[in-house]
């Protein structure tokens, strides 16, 4: 999926101005319109195809979180607010991100990447199963935040995940197919999941045709070896 449009709710221009060049830079995204006070955000919305807002809380009309509930469009909610009762009142009012003014660029960048991966396991339309929804919840998940627990980018951390997760070894588009990106990308991550031994690589060799890798991730003691 790609063009992927975002409404900016900000009272200060040159804030929504920055958040506006990160989702410019972001593939996939485009911005089509901010705003500044809450009315003004109704508006862009009501007159234009919006499939993501980035709202801040304090607006000089009224409050973004109501706006982010009042909505019928996804959102992210980017604030100064600190306190657990404006987070859990954004998470309450539909916003499936949270980010704390100041943030560095890759925070917002990592979480617009883990929508796009959300949106194409969800794509409209499409039937799903309880596994997909999973996937695409730890899309949205994993990507909160510049690298997980364990040191790895957002991606890489979910294509690991999607290998722990199987029982079975698994191609570059089976991957692509479960966390919702490319087979490049997913082959690229792969690579360097092998490189680095937290996945094995092995060959299938099919009636005809090439062989196809196939990864694994490695289990304690397991021991990574180029085919």
């Amino acid at each position: 999926m790609t063009g992927l449009t975002v409404a900016i709710v900000d009272d200060d221009f040159r804030v929504a101005g920055l958040h506006g060049d990160i989702v410019a830079a972001t593939a996939g995204f485009e911005v089509v319109g901010t705003a500044g006070t809450r009315a003004e955000a109704e508006r862009l919305i009501a007159g234009t195809h919006v499939d993501l807002v980035l709202a801040d809380v304090y607006l000089p009309d009224g409050d973004g979180i109501d706006l982010v509930r009042r909505l019928d469009v996804d959102a992210i909610v980017l604030s100064a607010a600190t306190d657990g009762d404006t987070v859990r009142r954004a998470f309450r009012s539909g916003a499936f991100g949270y980010l704390v003014k100041p943030f560095p660029d890759e925070r917002l960048g990592d979480l617009l990447r883990g929508y796009t991966r959300y949106r194409n396991l969800l794509a409209a339309g499409a039937d799903t199963d309880q596994d997909t929804i999973g996937r695409a919840r730890r899309a949205l998940v994993v990507a909160d935040g510049s690298a997980t627990s364990g040191g790895r980018a957002p991606t890489e951390a979910a294509v690991l995940e999607a290998l722990t997760s199987s029982d079975a070894d698994l191609s570059a588009p089976e991957v692509a197919a479960r966390v919702g990106i490319s087979r490049a990308t997913a082959q690229r991550y792969l690579a360097a999941l092998a490189r680095d031994g937290s996945a094995t690589v092995s060959l299938s060799y099919g009636s005809t045709g090439r062989p196809e890798h196939r990864f694994r991730a490695a289990r304690p003691g397991s021991r990574w070896s180029r085919p």
